[in-house]
């Protein structure tokens, strides 16, 4: 079968970026799209010619404000156009700028990176500021469940197995604490992120320093003046064409970090899900199976590790970047920075929105949570059992040796439906461990000793929460998006 060109042409002209378009929120996909981008340019451009024309350079008032008033008349189409002629990306945008406001006073003394390198770390430092209000409201709301079942009893679970008992609340808030180191580490990024800066070719600001007739002070004045405008706090001040590419890495890898916490939550609900104890929220409409009517699929967290295992895939791309650039810089990393920092960005935007929608709608089953605690809470309190053991006088390994030929004989007998199946009666027949069938229904009866400091390691969480994120603006009252 031919394919024509103009076919192809068509599907690719409206071939969508899914996790952009299925995932993003709008400011997220604004930020990184080719025309929020241009924006982002140009209004550089504008604040380079201004400090320019501040510090002595022939810059009219006027070209000023004529590009300003074409700053928002965007043609990605016209510039497409430009780029298929010079194939060189900056000087098509360069040229239709110029065209519009009919001068050609822009990216005087600039290099490409001087511009590309600065617009992408905006581009990814306004993308930490989203990140950080939505991992403190997932932080925020996190605390907010923890505290509802602080003291909700729950059979609590090492490598999936009934172990000993915790609190729904206190599992929340463990997961919360993996989210909490998560979010401290950007929290600091997001505050001492460099920017590259007006560095010229290969560092040395030779073209500025020339424009501005060899006043090295004013040079250090006009990049003071642009990053300020840009809102960047510091900047790198020895590099080369390019900003070190570990920066990217470690990003990303802050990034998937936030990720993999709510991963790790998500697992789990998924497990809990599973096994009837809750659900994640099944709206009205919604269908889980397309053949099985019954099904109510954990579809949300999901999609929450699929988008983990993306991040983990973006930390392996720049972490093949950071440390290969050649001499003074490069462009081999381009191919792979244009895929791997909008995408990364687009991806944990889709899980933070996602994660709040599983927290805000989550069900949970206290009854079915009851049931299964009481069928397993003899075995749960092995260990209690093995302390008042020793306390009555037994030796510690005789004692862990006898519970333990207990509980495999009584759990053999529930399920093979043979033998007797009354723990506490094998146990207090047994004259190794010294405990009578009375001692040990008193142990069993006070259940809420066997949560230890689960209730309070939930109050430490609440309080921490919320002094970490007093201050996020927005993060208090954000709610997410509907989701597909």
């Amino acid at each position: 079968m031919t394919v024509s060109s103009s076919s192809v042409a068509a599907a690719t002209a409206i071939l969508p970026n899914v996790l952009a378009e299925r995932y993003a929120s709008p400011a997220l996909r604004q930020l990184w799209s080719p025309a929020g981008r241009i924006e982002i340019e140009r209004d550089y451009w504008i604040a380079v010619m201004k400090a320019q024309r501040e510090l002595g350079v022939a810059i009219p008032a006027g070209a000023i404000v004529d590009y300003e008033k074409v700053r928002s008349q965007i043609d990605v189409a016209s510039i497409d156009a430009r780029e298929r002629t010079s194939l060189h990306d900056v000087k098509a945008r360069i040229e239709e700028f110029n065209a519009l406001a009919g001068h050609e006073f822009i990216h005087l003394g600039l290099t490409s990176r001087d511009l590309t390198e600065n617009v992408e770390q905006l581009q990814v430092v306004r993308s930490l500021a989203v990140f950080r209000m939505k991992t403190a409201a997932a932080l925020l709301a996190m605390s907010l469940r923890a505290k509802e079942f602080r003291q909700v009893l729950l059979t609590g679970r090492t490598h999936n197995v009934p172990a000993q008992p915790t609190t729904l609340g206190k599992r929340i808030a463990m997961f919360g604490q993996e989210l909490l180191q998560a979010y401290t580490r950007l929290d600091e990024l997001y505050a001492r992120y460099p920017v590259r800066g007006l560095k010229g070719a290969v560092g040395t600001q030779l073209d500025q320093l020339t424009l501005l007739g060899g006043d090295a002070k004013k040079v250090a004045r006009l990049e003071k003046r642009v990053l300020t405008h840009l809102g960047f706090k510091r900047s790198l001040f020895a590099v080369g064409q390019v900003y070190p590419r570990s920066l990217d890495f470690e990003v990303v890898s802050a990034l998937h970090q936030i990720g993999a916490a709510a991963a790790s939550f998500a697992t789990t609900l998924r497990l809990m899900a599973g096994q009837g104890l809750l659900t994640e929220g099944f709206q009205k409409g919604q269908v889980g199976s397309s053949a099985m009517p019954h099904k109510v699929n954990a579809r949300n967290c999901e999609r929450i590790c699929g988008f983990s295992t993306i991040l983990s895939g973006y930390v392996t791309m720049t972490g093949a970047l950071a440390g290969h650039q050649w001499n003074e810089g490069d462009v081999s990393c381009s191919v792979v920075r244009r895929v791997a920092l909008p995408d990364a960005c687009f991806a944990l935007d889709g899980l933070l929105e996602t994660l709040l929608t599983v927290l805000s709608q989550m069900d949970v089953f206290t009854a079915v949570i009851a049931a299964e605690n009481e069928r397993q809470l003899p075995f749960l309190a092995t260990t209690t059992i093995l302390m008042e053991a020793v306390k009555a006088g037994a030796g510690r390994e005789i004692a862990h040796a006898a519970i333990k030929e207990h509980a495999l004989a009584t759990a053999k007998a529930l399920r093979s439906g043979e033998g007797d199946t009354d723990m506490l009666n094998r146990l207090a027949q047994d004259s190794r461990l010294g405990l009578s069938r009375s001692q040990l229904t008193r142990v069993l009866a006070d259940a809420k000793r066997f949560v230890g400091t689960a209730p309070q390691q939930v109050d430490e969480f609440v309080r921490t929460v919320a002094a970490v994120t007093r201050s996020v603006k927005g993060a208090a009252a954000y709610q997410p998006g509907r989701l597909i």
